[in-house]
């Protein structure tokens, strides 16, 4: 919900809402049944081929939320792909505000793509609805690299005007491709050493940072039962070997890798690492582990002497960077939501964007809250409408905010918004 000032500044914007008949080429469609009542969808595709939607609720209040959603996911996009996205914040478009999401033009991975079509879409939603008196740019997941490097490279056109008023992003992959997925390949790493089957013994052999080899058929199926071959999981614990519960044990203490998210990680270190390198950087590999001291094992220094080493070429390295790696140089105010027990994008990526972005020397631009959650795809309704609303004020009236001031927002929230509040005022979060 906004409060004044915004309300006031955003009063009778709503004019601007053309008619669904005057959305141009874009279609009318049938709104998610969570959508509030009245809200009118349009569905499109970009001259580049990325999907869309676009919300608009009936007491629209001149904001718009444009989304970049995160995976990446390396499938083929469909049409209906970002509904996912759209229904689990339908929270933005109950507080007023029309939401805007794509699903890319392409699967796989690709920081700056995913960047211009999330840009593609604001430019759609402009020529067809005209310029909304606030725009925000949200990033969730990997979706926040992609928020933020949109944020570097489009947020002020040609002509020094503003494309976009502020920056949110949510459980954000914001470390940069370059460190975000060295976790991953040391899992693939530890993981081979202790159960052998991923590649098995029978199968062709290829260095682990390339995913899997080409023309594989390995399925994530087919992966979950390996894992749970190895070390049990997908049993209950009384049902595991004594072999199995070694194993896990190790692979789970060396890696930091929690139990239920295991068979993920492994999957994001198999199948978009086989995106990533042989799709992206030309079968070049972008992951090092040579100098990599493994510990928390029953036996570190035959896990040390074992496990399989990769050395990174300099070339993929720096690819990688240029896609996805942030300079810090932010030029609008930039609202983080994190939870301290995030199990798939660690909270320490934080720590890293912090750093990155006070060695800018923008830091003033930036404000880092966190809850006590252990989530990572679906943090509090209550929190995400208390962050909307504050870096909405934040734009409006220059002042910026703090932390503290999120969590009393959202405990003043809490009783008509779902989730409760769980902002942890005072955490500051370690690096990577």
């Amino acid at each position: 919900m906004l409060r004044k000032p915004v309300a006031v500044f955003l009063a009778g914007v709503a004019s601007l809402l053309l008619s669904a008949s005057a959305a141009g080429a874009q279609e009318a469609h049938a709104c998610p049944k969570e959508a509030p009542a009245g809200t009118r969808c349009f569905t499109g595709r970009s001259a580049e081929g990325a999907y869309y939607w676009i919300a608009v609720p009936a007491d629209w209040n001149g904001g718009l939320i444009v989304h970049a959603h995160g995976g990446p996911r390396t499938e083929t996009p469909q049409p209906d792909d970002p509904v996912e996205d759209l229904t689990r914040f339908m929270v933005m478009v109950r507080a007023g505000y029309a939401w805007a999401g794509s699903a890319y033009r392409r699967g796989g991975y690709g920081v700056r793509m995913a960047a211009e079509d999330t840009d593609r879409l604001r430019q759609v939603f402009v020529a067809r609805f005209g310029r909304p008196k606030l725009i925000l740019l949200h990033g969730q997941s990997w979706g926040g690299n992609v928020a933020a490097k949109a944020a570097e490279l489009y947020a002020v056109d040609a002509d020094g005007a503003r494309n976009y008023d502020g920056v949110l992003l949510t459980s954000g992959v914001i470390a940069g491709g370059t460190r975000a997925y060295r976790f991953r390949a040391d899992l693939r790493a530890v993981y081979q050493y202790y159960c052998a089957n991923h590649p098995a013994a029978d199968e062709p052999q290829y260095p682990l940072w390339q995913g899997l080899p080409a023309g594989s058929r390995l399925t994530r199926k087919d992966l979950s039962a390996r894992v749970e071959a190895c070390t049990g999981v997908g049993k209950a614990a009384a049902e595991r070997t004594p072999q199995q519960q070694r194993n896990l044990r190790d692979i789970l203490a060396v890696t930091g890798v929690r139990e239920d998210q295991l068979v993920a990680h492994l999957a994001w270190g198999t199948f978009l690492f086989r995106d990533m390198v042989q799709k992206r950087l030309g079968g070049r590999n972008p992951f090092d582990n040579s100098a990599v001291r493994y510990r928390g094992s029953h036996d570190d220094a035959a896990l040390n002497r074992g496990v399989q080493r990769f050395r990174a070429d300099p070339a993929a390295v720096a690819a990688l960077a240029y896609d996805s790696d942030l300079s810090g140089l932010i030029v609008l105010p930039t609202l983080t939501l994190h939870a301290k027990g995030d199990p798939t994008a660690s909270v320490s990526m934080e720590a890293l964007y912090r750093q990155t972005v006070a060695g800018a020397g923008r830091a003033d631009l930036l404000v880092q809250v966190f809850s006590d959650e252990a989530e990572h795809s679906h943090l509090s309704d209550a929190e995400y409408a208390a962050a909307l609303e504050t870096l909405s004020r934040w734009v409006l009236d220059g002042r910026r905010p703090t932390p503290q001031g999120v969590g009393q927002l959202c405990a003043q929230d809490a009783g008509a918004i779902a989730g409760g509040c769980h902002i942890d005022p005072a955490f500051i979060p370690a690096g990577m």
